[in-house]
């Protein structure tokens, strides 16, 4: 490293994860910048989305899940604005002397362009990280933003960094895949007390027809089995599906709660959303790693690892339909030793590939290629 870097990340919120998957890898990510010497300032707007929809749902739940977020990471520097008249000079204020700026793509696009304008005052460098699948199903939205004034993109999946640099004429992309945040996700030693279980929300939509096909359908088929789901924003047909297939609904799981959840199941499966199934495969979400962080199997509905990143049959396994998902959740749950093989196979891949701290190193490469 040729010197200490200052890093400012803007992120939605890094209090609440509440519908907020990307709040995992940022916070390990931050953590392990912070290990490397690093000085990293961490911005959220207060009263955003996430927290107010955690304060409003969990009641007590989401009081100790905000406690439980500040013991876990008392390094991080958070600091709360407010997008009024005194945005400007706070953000003039905090971002001088800055040598590089990181804003994540789920921020008020005042925030974003106003960053993007004190670049050219400031003289500091600006990354847009994209964890989304916006630029593929909703391009004119990520359009809207001032690219250009930004001197790179991070995103998740090389189906997206192409999308940025051959439709959208970014210059600078970097595929910057999410990772696990071994600190915290790892392996635990508890009783089995479920069977299968799913950690997931609703997700707009977006895979409604998925869940029931590779969730529902096969959880029906296993009978005398404990089955649980963990998530947010089910409606109410939903949560009607998920009970009439024999599911257990567990609502909102903070996610430093997941592996203790995970220790305490057997199995766990994956269902994507349909576009990182479609035109974004090779594109993981952060419950993949987090889950092969922790040690245990997993079985995903059809997605294509098009990067290479894991062993595809070693480390998980897709099934083609849900017939199949049902017969291999019965084999592994039968078969305690393939469990075994499965879970230490892909904790292995993620401790050699795919850490918090893998990605920490990268970032401060790509800084420096940035000349700061």
């Amino acid at each position: 490293m040729s010197h200490r870097l200052k890093l400012r990340f803007f992120a939605h919120s890094w209090v609440s994860d509440w519908n907020h998957g990307n709040a995992h890898f940022l916070r390990g990510l931050v953590r392990e910048l912070i290990r490397l010497g690093h000085e990293v300032r961490c911005y959220e707007q207060s009263g955003a989305w996430s927290v107010a929809n955690l304060l409003r749902e969990e009641g007590d739940r989401a009081r100790a899940a905000i406690e439980e977020f500040w013991r876990t990471f008392p390094e991080l520097d958070v600091r709360f604005y407010q997008t009024d008249a005194g945005y400007l000079n706070f953000a003039r204020e905090e971002l001088r002397g800055a040598d590089v700026v990181i804003v994540h793509e789920w921020n008020p696009p005042e925030v974003v362009e106003t960053i993007a304008a004190l670049k050219r005052e400031l003289g500091f460098k600006v990354l847009f990280h994209d964890t989304h699948h916006r630029a593929y199903s909703n391009p004119k939205e990520v359009l809207r933003l001032p690219l250009r004034e930004f001197d790179g993109v991070l995103v998740f999946g090389e189906a997206i960094r192409r999308i940025y640099c051959d439709a959208f004429g970014i210059r600078k992309a970097w595929t910057f895949h999410e990772a696990a945040d071994l600190s915290n996700f790892h392996p635990l030693d508890a009783d089995k007390t479920t069977d299968v279980i799913w950690v997931g929300n609703w997700g707009d939509e977006e895979r409604s027809q998925e869940l029931q096909q590779f969730l529902m359908g096969p959880a029906a088929a296993l009978h005398g089995r404990k089955i649980a789901v963990h998530g947010v924003r089910y409606p109410q047909e939903g949560r009607r599906k998920l009970e009439s297939a024999g599911i257990e609904f567990r609502g909102y799981l903070p996610n430093l709660r997941a592996p203790r959840a995970y220790a305490e199941s057997a199995v766990t499966v994956h269902v994507p959303r349909r576009q990182y199934a479609n035109g974004l495969s090779g594109v993981p979400t952060i419950r993949v790693f987090e889950a092969l962080a922790c040690g245990i199997p997993l079985l995903c509905a059809p997605w294509t690892d098009t990067e290479n990143l894991f062993r595809p049959g070693e480390d998980y396994l897709c099934v083609p339909d849900g017939r199949s998902m049902a017969a291999q959740l019965h084999h592994f749950l039968s078969d305690p030793a393939a469990r075994r093989q499965m879970a230490a196979n892909g904790l292995q891949t993620i401790q050699q590939r795919h850490t918090c701290a893998h990605r920490a190193h990268q970032l401060q490469e790509i800084c420096e290629e940035l000349g700061k």
